[in-house]
């Protein structure tokens, strides 16, 4: 079985030619954060004054643990998706491109998906000490006062991912 490699930020035109099934190594930048950091990021879009600027951009929903002596990060399995569902609509009509995660989506995300050309990832839980041996660097980026629901930036090489839903709403889930 093949993978298909892609670096991120994404060109949009990459993102299309994804299909429900693919499987994909990622390398590059993304985002990282869960629902803490969705609800306080969310309090500063309200306020007008976005902490971060998420247009192009991937969120890996995920709340690492901490690193030992000579990691970069610890363990850094997925979290479960449907939590940050309701943030997910806003994020992709404003500019975000994908998600990676794991578990079903609503019908409001695919829609989502599908209105922008987006791409929900899924990563596979219990697999959080393989995928930390992707990362190569990580920042931290806001709210440090959430521990591991902080916003952070990492950067990685060859992340194993499979598109889960893509941007036709084509779905590994059978929906």
């Amino acid at each position: 079985m093949s993978e298909i490699k892609l670096n991120m930020p994404f060109d949009k035109s990459e993102l299309k030619k994804l299909r429900a099934g693919d499987n994909v190594l990622l390398s590059g930048e993304m985002f990282v954060f869960r629902d803490a950091g969705h609800k306080r990021l969310f309090a500063s879009i309200e306020a007008g004054k976005p902490d971060i600027d998420f247009v192009g951009e991937t969120v890996y929903f995920m709340g690492p643990c901490p690193a030992q002596k000579g990691q970069i990060m610890g363990s850094c399995g997925p979290t479960t998706s449907c939590r940050m569902d309701k943030y997910t609509p806003y994020m992709f009509d404003h500019g975000l491109c994908a998600q990676v995660g794991k578990g079903k989506r609503s019908a409001e995300c695919v829609e989502a998906f599908k209105r922008n050309g987006g791409v929900y990832f899924a990563a596979i839980g219990g697999a959080g000490a393989l995928y930390s041996k992707c990362v190569t660097d990580v920042k931290e980026i806001c709210y440090p006062d959430l521990g591991t629901e902080a916003i952070r930036r990492i950067t990685v090489e060859d992340f194993p991912v499979v598109v889960a839903i893509d941007s036709l709403g084509g779905s590994v889930y059978g929906e």
